[in-house]
């Protein structure tokens, strides 16, 4: 379950992005991998492997990703899907440890 509390981006000395569980990963690399171009819904449940899950499932999963990246990391494209801005991830090192 999330934490209420938020998380301050960089805050985690070590990994930037050690708050981040599994799933949220999944759906960062995803978007990462897609960078400034919209990602369904459809999509990016197909990609982390939730296809089968309820269909609000990427929408709680975002959740966690812009507690941690701040709320102006991933762009909601209404109707359409999400899209990581170009500012989200200015560290390429970055994607290495989503992969992980």
């Amino acid at each position: 379950m999330f934490s209420s509390a938020p998380v301050t981006p960089g805050s985690h000395a070590i990994d930037p992005l050690g708050h981040l569980g599994t799933q949220e990963r999944a759906v960062l690399l995803a978007l990462a991998e897609d960078a400034g171009k919209v990602v369904s819904r459809r999509e990016l449940a197909r990609r982390i492997g939730v296809e089968n899950l309820s269909e609000r499932r990427c929408d709680s999963i975002l959740v966690g990703v812009r507690r941690v990246l701040g709320p102006d990391a991933i762009r909601t494209v209404r109707s359409r899907g999400w899209m990581l801005q170009p500012h989200a991830l200015p560290d390429t090192s970055v994607l290495a440890t989503l992969a992980d």
